[in-house]
């Protein structure tokens, strides 16, 4: 939904979406992008989670009756195919729980992340093997999903100081879900956590 801040002029921006926490426009062309958890109960492997693009209003993001770029959900996806949604813009792991999601534009890190997608993988609770449970950065110039920093915890939401160019990451420890940690990443610890 979108609306002015006097909260008049209500409409809805974008549909079928199921389950969206992170969002962020991008600084270059001004566009919408947010992750989108999604649905439960189809099995281990689907479907995936998503992030997409929205760069303008109207746009159908196909849930219920389709998940990620072409899985058309078992009870509901007679009602209109796949090909009639917009499709995400990156399928990220099925139940990662992709939360917040930031573009990086500071200038401390290498090029190679600047005006790229970091996301807070909260982790899967419902899989037999668990996934997620770290950040994935994401290159806008060929969007593809990559892991940027494993955690021993469950990432949550993540920010930066465009002036330090530092990542700041909410964690929540595995041991009881209950007391958050700050994790600073900056351009030596990345770039260590994807050589391992």
């Amino acid at each position: 939904m979108r609306m002015k801040p006097d909260g008049s002029a209500l409409e809805i921006y974008a549909r079928g979406i199921r389950n969206t926490v992170g969002f962020d426009w991008n600084p270059a062309d001004k566009a919408l992008w947010f992750t989108d958890n999604g649905r439960d109960m189809l099995g281990d492997e689907v479907p995936p989670d998503e992030l997409d693009r929205a760069p303008r209003p109207g746009m159908d993001f196909g849930y219920p009756t389709c998940h990620g770029r072409n899985v058309s959900d078992p009870e509901l996806g007679r009602r209109r195919p796949c090909s009639a949604t917009t499709p995400p813009a990156v399928e990220l792991g099925p139940h990662v729980a992709a939360l917040g999601m930031r573009f990086y534009m500071g200038k401390s890190f290498p090029e190679k992340y600047r005006q790229g997608i970091f996301i807070a993988e909260h982790g899967s609770w419902n899989r037999s093997h668990k996934i997620g449970y770290r950040v994935t950065f994401v290159p806008i110039k060929r969007p593809s999903a990559g892991a940027a920093a494993g955690m021993d915890g469950r990432p949550v939401a993540q920010t930066h100081n465009n002036d330090d160019g530092e990542l700041r990451i909410v964690i929540r420890k595995l041991v009881d879900n209950g007391d958050d940690e700050m994790v600073v990443v900056n351009a030596k610890t990345i770039e260590h956590d994807r050589d391992q």
